[in-house]
């Protein structure tokens, strides 16, 4: 493999993540520790985590542009493992979470 296709499979095999969060509502915090959260399982797999400022209640997670998860839309926040599983969907799917893979109930 030539390194120009060497690079593009790199690139590709690689994701960025977007996390924005309304200031006014105080979701830093909240923000941080999905980053933290994310990093840590997708380590190795994400090339990139940004926390995004925002205001008017936004809290969405955006994988490589595309938004996984908006507050606005399901009306709630998602939890860490429902988080985990959606950008495990995208990223690898058929990637174990672990106790995270596990139905509660």
């Amino acid at each position: 493999m030539n390194s120009v296709a060497r690079f593009f499979e790199e690139k590709m095999s690689k994701h960025y993540i977007e996390i924005e969060f309304c200031t006014q509502c105080r979701w830093l915090t909240r923000a941080a520790w999905l980053a933290q959260e994310l990093l840590t399982t997708f380590d190795g797999d994400i090339t990139s985590l940004a926390l995004i400022p925002g205001t008017g209640g936004v809290f969405d997670v955006r994988l490589d542009g595309i938004t996984v998860f908006s507050r606005k839309a399901q009306g709630r926040h998602a939890d860490a493992t429902e988080l985990k599983q959606l950008v495990r969907d995208v990223i690898d799917p058929q990637r174990s979470l672990g106790h995270s893979d596990k139905k509660t109930g």
